[in-house]
């Protein structure tokens, strides 16, 4: 008795439509053309999870620049401070304050400021 693979290939086939779900023209429903374009697509995918992480860290990082300086003060002296003054704030949180919460972090960067001058 022969054996076939026809019950995993089509498995095989059906998994790769499933994730090519969405795509454009043949990319969608040829076999071969849904092969490359989905494994493109997986290592994109893999990739850009990292790139995300450093993107949104610029992000960040930029936007505590601006508010610090609104308030005469560089970016690494604040971080400095703020490390010296033991406040546990991740780069996220302090971004955010500065946007959404103003008052709090100018108090922030006196807090900085008092703790660079001692």
């Amino acid at each position: 008795m022969r054996v076939t693979t026809a019950v995993h290939s089509k498995k095989r086939k059906r998994k790769i439509f499933k994730l090519a779900k969405g795509f454009q023209g043949g990319r969608r429903n040829l076999w071969r053309s849904a092969m490359i374009a989905v494994k493109r697509a997986l290592r994109y995918a893999y990739r850009d999870r990292k790139v995300k992480k450093r993107e949104f860290r610029r992000l960040w990082i930029a936007r505590i620049n601006a508010a610090s300086r609104m308030y005469g003060m560089k970016y690494s002296d604040f971080i400095h401070g703020i490390k010296l003054a033991n406040i546990d704030l991740d780069r996220k949180i302090l971004a955010d304050m500065a946007v959404h919460d103003p008052e709090g972090f100018k108090s922030l960067v006196e807090l900085a400021r008092a703790h660079i001058a001692k």
